[in-house]
């Protein structure tokens, strides 16, 4: 018998005792394309990445759209010891608030996530939104092409007078 399968008495045994106050379950399906499913194990964190398309974008991109997130379970082992190393996971259990789990379930159905696993969990440095499309990706400069704006000619009104041959012109304003 494994250690990690036995629990204190009066204590709650299961992934529901990795649960904090507030916090949910969510299952994320993973695979050899999240880049981490021979490596990750439950008290990791990860940081939880989106790739799909976008109404209003022409081409797919990718943003983090989670840090940090707690794994509490791969597959069906919710302690370290208990996963068989060298396997494949198929689906990863995170711990997550309610707002969390809504953001990856709408991200899930409508992409494909992707998992990396975040080293030091005191690394707060990295705050801002990360998204790259496939120009960012390659360096590619859109040139962004400035229509000239149509030059509106200023009436010119004149008074013509007539002194024998001579026609004199003087500027008058225009009527409206």
């Amino acid at each position: 018998m494994l250690a990690s399968r036995v629990t204190e008495p009066g204590e709650l045994a299961g992934l529901t005792a990795k649960l904090e106050k507030g916090m949910r379950a969510f299952a994320i399906e993973v695979g050899t394309a999240s880049g981490v499913s021979q490596f990750i194990q439950p008290d990791q964190y990860v940081d939880i990445t989106w790739t799909g398309r976008a109404d209003g974008y022409e081409e797919s991109f990718s943003r983090t759209i989670e840090r940090s997130i707690l794994i509490i379970a791969v597959d069906d082992a919710f302690n370290e010891g208990q996963v068989k190393s060298g396997n494949e996971a198929r689906t990863v259990t995170v711990a997550a608030t309610p707002q969390q789990v809504a953001r990856l379930s709408q991200a899930q159905a409508s992409g494909q996530l992707s998992l990396s696993l975040v080293g030091d969990t005191a690394d707060e440095e990295i705050v801002e939104t990360v998204e790259v499309d496939t120009n960012d990706l390659l360096g590619i400069v859109e040139e962004v092409v400035v229509e000239a704006a149509p030059v509106v000619e200023e009436e010119v009104c004149t008074r013509k007078e007539r002194k024998g041959t001579e026609v004199i012109e003087t500027p008058v304003p225009c009527k409206q």
